[in-house]
């Protein structure tokens, strides 16, 4: 495709240099990349100027650049006013906008976005529709998976995804939407038939710095003509703030005050949760959904309204929600053969590791151990708060290290423990993770339930900058394995 081309719809371009005539065989914005005819954004970012790289980045294959001001470099340069914005319309524009041949929905929030993307893809198939889904989980189609380093990949692998997709026949693309993706552009020029709005909880104040801004972020994916049609959580406290400037069609749902949609006599058990969905101006949607918690029960309702806004029948709905029996690294119960549980959870937010522990205590027979942390280089302010949380919900609390990043893991621990602390809950510090969990074990008896927080999905740990394997399952699995193997001795 000749630079030109990729130009034509960028209204960021301020000013160009040198020959718009040169073919571009790849993108990047990567200057280690090797590249045939490549070129390469110039992103400024919060550690690194890529500007500084452009040398490097020609010597590497790159025939041109994008940048935000014109390098003494004799190659051609297009001048924008913002480049990640840029970035993202050109990416779209290199790859033939694969999201405009695929009904696009996007699920923003602080918690539930993966498991409303799981449910609502669940459906869509119920309703003879193929859909894939881009979340924190990696990229899914049917049986396929492809791992993923953000929950909104950056603008490059994102329409590289929605190309493979919708080549792939793929009518439907469920899509976490991030707030750091939001002001980061990645998903500028693209249209989402339906946003979902689930909920506002404190995470990411470490980019963000106040929940204003956070929320505001978040609101800007439905004010600025992304999204066609909205389904809200009412229930939410920002709901209200959200749907008084909306300007597009919407929908809401919710338990506890007044909604177009919304759950009635609402049974959750260990095995999972059984309510009716009402719906004005249609008939009552009896549910037996093999996912417990409360939370769960607002993810259905947030996949239900985003299928009704799409067209889906409620029949389709009922055997969509009703077919999903567990979404990975989400209160997933692992298959450990002993007489007490494990439970593998991604909360890793004050709010998210509420809601895990109290949703587990209403099943739990005997003792509740919790084995969590806080991650490095992130939120300060939820360590303390994480601690109360678990010091006053959980009967055992072992904290330990998520992912310290780079950051003193002692350091971490020691902001959780003075939230643990003034609780008077039963807890200790083992810093190792796998020693952790194997404290966790051996102490267990039968009917208490183990729930490993924060890790959920990921199958590494970050230590100083480095990612080095760490799958949950697979040490849980190898430490009963040696647990079994010492009792046979």
């Amino acid at each position: 495709m000749k630079l030109w081309e990729l130009l034509t719809e960028i209204p960021y371009v301020v000013d160009t240099r040198g020959n718009m005539d040169v073919e571009i065989r790849e993108i990047t914005s990567s200057s280690h990349d090797k590249t045939d005819h490549g070129l390469f954004f110039c992103i400024v970012g919060a550690r690194f100027d890529a500007h500084d790289y452009a040398p490097e980045a020609l010597e590497n294959g790159c025939i041109a650049l994008m940048v935000e001001h014109f390098l003494p470099l004799d190659v051609p340069q297009v001048r924008v006013s913002n480049g990640r914005a840029a970035m993202a319309r050109i990416a779209d524009a290199f790859y033939g906008h694969p999201s405009r041949r695929m009904r696009m929905i996007g699920i923003t929030g602080t918690k539930g976005k993966t498991t409303t993307t799981y449910l609502l893809k669940s459906i869509c198939e119920k309703a003879g529709l193929k859909c894939g889904i881009i979340g924190s989980t990696g990229t899914v189609v049917e049986d396929q998976h492809l791992d993923s380093k953000l929950t909104t990949p950056d603008p490059i692998d994102l329409q590289r995804m929605l190309k493979m997709m919708a080549d792939e026949g793929v009518k439907v693309c469920c899509m976490e939407v991030s707030a750091h993706a939001i002001d980061m552009n990645r998903l500028d020029g693209m249209t989402f038939e339906v946003g979902c709005y689930t909920n506002l909880s404190q995470d990411h104040l470490d980019y963000f710095y106040t929940m204003d801004r956070y929320f505001e972020t978040k609101k800007l994916f439905f004010t600025s003509g992304m999204v066609k049609n909205a389904a809200v959580n009412a229930d939410d406290e920002t709901a209200e703030k959200l749907t008084k400037d909306l300007e597009i069609p919407f929908i809401t749902y919710g338990i506890c005050v007044n909604a177009d949609i919304f759950a009635r006599d609402i049974e959750i058990t260990e095995e999972g949760v059984r309510f009716t969905a009402r719906m004005n101006g249609m008939n009552e949607l009896g549910l037996h959904m093999h996912m417990t918690g409360m939370f769960n029960v607002y993810n259905a309702l947030a996949a239900t309204s985003c299928a009704l806004i799409m067209g889906i029948s409620p029949d389709a709905i009922r055997q969509g929600l009703e077919a999903v029996t567990r979404v990975p690294g989400r209160i997933e119960v692992l298959q450990t053969g002993t007489p007490y549980k494990v439970i593998l959870d991604y909360s890793h937010s004050p709010d998210a590791l509420q809601n895990i522990l109290k949703t587990v205590r209403q099943f739990t027979r005997n003792r509740l151990i919790a084995v969590f942390g806080c991650g490095g280089d992130r939120d300060k302010g939820k360590r303390p708060m994480m601690g109360e949380i678990g010091g006053k919900l959980a009967d055992h609390c072992i904290l330990t290290s998520d992912n310290p990043r780079t950051e003193n893991p002692m350091v971490i621990l020691a902001a959780i423990e003075k939230g643990i602390k003034p609780t008077g809950g039963s807890y200790e510090v083992i810093e190792n993770r796998r020693d952790a969990i194997k404290k966790a074990l051996v102490m267990a008896e039968e009917g208490d339930i183990i729930v490993l927080a924060g890790k959920g999905h990921e199958t590494y740990q970050e230590i100083m900058g480095v990612k080095r394997p760490f799958d949950e399952k697979v040490i849980v699995s190898e430490l009963l394995a040696a647990m079994r193997e010492e009792q046979e001795k």
